[in-house]
């Protein structure tokens, strides 16, 4: 059996406002081997989102924040507690996320193409066609004429559609982990 791919171990969000603080999620433990898909369930509020922000340190920046524990990926690297130039590395690269909220997340001023490209830039900078690949990722997703769709901007696509810009950027960096 390989080893996992991430593992996390007993991972605490703390949230901070003044005298207060807030246990988002307190204890979380769980590990994801290769070709697993694996489903942290809960009610709204429960604090899914949370944990899954903080296992790339998405969370705000203390002393609005605090995480405890560890999230190991596959090589020992704890995501928590590494530099912040080998989680850049990590995030998108090895480890990419599919957020809740494409309208929020998509940058209005770029078109989806060059979005999708600066993913490709930033992860996979020896490609040399990234327009090519755009439209190819963007096909992949079930979006009809991809070469032309790729030269819209978020308001003009539907949520759905959106949606799927977001999973074609997530799949652009060939990640080993999907976190949606």
């Amino acid at each position: 059996m390989s080893s996992p791919l991430l593992e996390v171990k007993n991972l605490s969000v703390r949230f901070s406002s003044g005298s207060k603080t807030v246990a988002a999620v307190q204890d979380l433990s769980f590990s994801v081997a290769p070709g697993e898909t694996v489903a942290v369930v809960g009610e709204s509020g429960s604090g899914k989102t949370t944990a899954a922000l903080a296992l790339t340190r998405l969370t705000p920046p203390p002393p609005a924040c605090h995480l405890n524990g560890q999230v190991l990926w596959q090589d020992g690297t704890d995501l928590l507690s590494c530099s912040d130039s080998t989680l850049r590395q990590a995030r998108g690269g090895k480890l990419a996320y599919i957020f809740q909220e494409p309208s929020t997340s998509l940058n209005p001023v770029f078109s989806i193409g060059f979005q999708i490209a600066e993913a490709l830039r930033l992860h996979q900078p020896q490609l040399t066609d990234r327009s090519q690949e755009v439209a190819r990722l963007l096909g992949l997703v079930g979006i009809r004429q991809p070469e032309l769709r790729a030269h819209d901007y978020p308001h003009q696509l539907s949520g759905g559609m959106q949606q799927r810009t977001m999973i074609a950027m997530a799949l652009a960096c060939q990640p080993k982990l999907l976190v949606a």
